[in-house]
């Protein structure tokens, strides 16, 4: 099971945008996640007219490496570690720090 999925609120805890919160958009299966208006990059792109498509420089969010991010822990404020257990079969997420679940 993975720590963090798509949904949850993380923080960035290495690199140039290290503090920004955001919501996880999309869990890549390398291993990096994509981010809410966290490691934005600027992307220049030829029109087609075809499609109605417009040239220009664009901003949007690039894969950030899921090691460099942490879940976090609106109660405490900061970023947290998740624990796994298994109740009645099922897997639950909890905040190590004071054992509330995260999946509620």
């Amino acid at each position: 099971m993975r720590k963090i999925k798509r949904e949850d609120e993380v923080i960035v805890i290495a690199g140039r945008d290290r503090g920004r919160v955001g919501e996880v958009v999309r869990v890549l299966p390398n291993g990096k996640l994509l981010v809410s208006g966290v490691n934005m990059v600027r992307k220049h792109q030829r029109g087609n007219p075809q499609t109605n498509e417009q040239a220009g420089i664009f901003s949007r969010e690039a894969p950030i490496q899921a090691s460099n991010v942490a879940i976090y822990n609106q109660e405490a404020g900061k970023a947290d570690r998740v624990g796994i257990r298994v109740e009645d079969g099922k897997r639950i997420r909890f905040f190590k720090s004071s054992g509330a679940l995260i999946d509620e």
